[in-house]
């Protein structure tokens, strides 16, 4: 609890000891001492109630919930229903104060995620460390983070060797290991050695900066029931203040002018006293009082915000940034997922899974493969020199000559190479030159060279040395371990309709989406035939939303085209933070299903609540104008309804088992 919310318990407790004491305290007989001692608690529970009641008043925004407190307590007060005027404040301020609870709990959520903003940077210039703000540091810059410590700088490690917690980013204890060449993201903390890392962005545009910016306009992206709630408070709060007006007026002069039929005791005609006529009034001013305080709309304009605030709260505590309540809404109408393949099902790792028909040591084939590979920096190249494992000596390519699309044919000195392979010239190693041909079938047949065709799920290497053939290599991308198990929750989760598309080849797609589970599958799509997919699936998908699922870097304009764009593994991409709806803070395809099961579970709530909170009313101020309930009736319509919802609405901050 903070200070402003004990102060407040505080005030409540006093007030309500203070009430307690006067209600059994015989003072009938001293009225003007009685009104004066009410006062007391009245002013003590309520003060901060009148004074933004009358600060609304001198702004012209007079309409509010503290509008329509205040004018039902003092007019209690001055009909002398001093214990119901002290009531109703009193009762209001423990809404007010289980509402900032509920609040403070959703915060404590969103806090965790806050806790990445670093507060300085430990710059080095010139052997020097000095502490600065993280704003003043300029790319390129050296800066130092000891254990213990934030990284305030997205960058790449010069010096040193750690362990980073990812927690604050990705929801999830999980440790990794970082050495020199290593990008790091700002928002880890250092848990072991001294690193120096090389900054590669300026704060504003660092990993951390982004994600906190994120998650503090979350609240600016109101959803269709909050935005009719905000419409309906601006009309509904005037109307029921005149609707009460005109319960205190009109009903009296009837009576009055034409006698009373339905409260019994005048008859038309008979002349009335001044008491008459102001025990009439009073009556009528009573149940306009008591229709003020059950037509607050407190437990509605409060709940919902409430609701979407813990929602979001509790999904970004589990890694899962939601870019506003909006999305919650489109997020839990979800029943058809489209996916990009490399990334989000797969780890887009490339590695060698075989080598086949290899009439040479598979290890030489190998560092061949990766030797004629090495200038490039494509995901296949880099599996080829991890899968050799081994130190390449690049000065033994002499020349490279690539052929688009279908692979390389580089010269390379045989040194090391393959004396034993009977297949090639026994000549000295230094003196011998290879032409080594690394590519798919079709450079095969270009070059003339008999291949081996290959049955086998993935991209398919072949290779020969001196025009003859030695063999391939299958290079596959490993599937994410928990890709199927995805698929089922979101089954689970609702989802009818389950699509891959990728601009991969038709086999290995139809393969991949086999062994996860995936319902229908169109490969070998360029990114503007992805988005016409997508608008294909909006067209055939009904009543329910289209979410894409990508890894955010390639596939921005999907991600904008669907109903709602959910960035997979895009930890530090500037493009996946800018497109999707979604941020999944790590690569976990399971967290989806998680993602729709949190915003199905706030949307029912916020109905749940605003059904209540109607039915409740409505009852209840139909019974107030009839002059069946009374003032105590009404604090349970008010406030009573109010804590029932804020309550109700706490429950979506419980979304860790969902």
């Amino acid at each position: 609890m903070n200070k402003k919310q004990k102060k407040l318990l505080i005030r409540v407790l006093a007030a309500g000891a203070m009430l307690l004491v006067l209600m059994l305290l015989p003072l009938s007989e001293y009225p003007v001492l009685r009104f004066f001692l009410f006062l007391i608690p009245y002013f003590t529970v309520g003060y901060d109630i009148l004074r933004k009641a009358w600060k609304g008043i001198l702004h012209r925004q007079v309409f509010d919930e503290n509008f329509l407190m205040a004018v039902a307590t003092i007019g209690a007060m001055i009909l002398g229903e001093y214990a119901e005027g002290v009531a109703v404040m009193w009762f209001y301020q423990i809404g007010e104060l289980f509402q900032s609870y509920a609040v403070g709990k959703s915060r404590q959520n969103i806090s965790a995620l806050m806790d990445i903003r670093p507060d300085y940077a430990n710059l080095e210039e010139d052997g020097e460390v000095t502490r600065v703000d993280p704003d003043e540091v300029e790319i390129g810059s050296l800066i130092v983070v000891g254990p213990g410590e934030k990284i305030p700088i997205d960058g790449i490690v010069e010096e040193g060797a750690s362990t980073l917690n990812t927690a604050a980013l990705t929801g999830e204890s999980l440790p990794r290991d970082v050495a020199p060449g290593d990008e790091v993201l700002s928002g880890c903390v250092n848990t072991s050695g001294l690193l120096r890392i090389r900054t590669t962005r300026e704060f504003d545009e660092s990993t951390a900066s982004k994600i906190l910016d994120l998650v503090e306009n979350a609240s600016s992206r109101k959803s269709e029931s909050e935005q009719f709630i905000t419409k309906f408070a601006r009309y509904y709060t005037p109307a029921v203040c005149y609707a009460a007006f005109a319960v205190a007026i009109l009903p009296p002069l009837v009576q009055i002018l034409f006698g009373s039929w339905f409260n019994g005791g005048i008859v038309f005609g008979e002349a009335l006293t001044f008491a008459d006529v102001l025990g009439i009034f009073s009556t009528w001013i009573y149940r306009a009082l008591t229709f003020l305080v059950i037509s607050c709309p407190c437990a509605i304009v409060v709940s919902i915000p409430l609701s979407f605030f813990g929602g979001i709260g509790g999904a970004s505590a589990q890694g899962i940034l939601i870019k506003g309540s909006n999305y919650m809404e489109t997020l839990a109408n979800v029943r058809t997922v489209a996916f990009d393949k490399t990334g989000t099902i797969t780890k887009g790792n490339f590695e060698v899974a075989a080598v086949h028909h290899a009439s040479i040591d598979n290890n030489e084939l190998l560092e061949m493969a990766a030797l004629a590979e090495s200038h490039s920096t494509h995901p296949i190249s880099r599996s080829l020199a991890l899968a050799y494992g081994k130190p390449l000596d690049r000065s033994r390519v002499l020349d490279v000559r690539e052929i688009s699309g279908k692979g390389v044919v580089a010269q390379i000195l045989g040194k090391g190479f393959a004396a034993e392979a009977p297949s090639l010239p026994g000549l000295p190693m230094e003196q011998t030159v290879h032409t080594v041909t690394v590519g798919n079938m079709r450079l095969m047949e270009a070059e003339g060279i008999e291949a081996i065709a290959c049955h086998s799920t993935g991209t398919i290497v072949h290779m020969a040395v001196d025009g003859k053939y030695v063999g391939h290599i299958v290079i596959s991308d490993e599937l994410k371990p928990e890709a199927d198990e995805a698929m089922k929750a979101l089954r689970a989760a609702g989802v009818d309709r389950t699509v891959m598309l990728t601009g991969d080849k038709e086999k290995v797609a139809a393969a991949v989406a086999k062994e996860v589970g995936i319902d229908e599958v169109r490969a070998e799509l360029l990114p503007a035939e992805k988005v016409e997919a997508v608008e294909k699936l909006l067209e055939t998908a009904g009543t329910g939303k289209v979410a894409f699922v990508g890894d955010g870097i390639n596939d921005a304009p999907v991600l904008r085209r669907a109903d709602i764009g959910i960035a997979m593994g895009a930890l530090g991409s500037d493009a996946a933070i800018e497109a999707a709806d979604v941020v999944l803070m790590d690569d976990d395809p399971r967290k989806i299903a998680k993602a729709i099961r949190i915003a199905g579970k706030c949307i029912h709530i916020v109905k749940e609540n605003i059904y209540f909170a109607i039915f409740v009313k409505l009852a209840c101020l139909i019974l107030g104008a009839l002059g069946i309930a009374n003032m105590w009736l009404a604090i349970f319509a008010d406030v009573g309804v109010m804590v029932i919802c804020v309550i109700n609405a706490m429950r979506c901050l419980a979304v860790k088992k969902l």
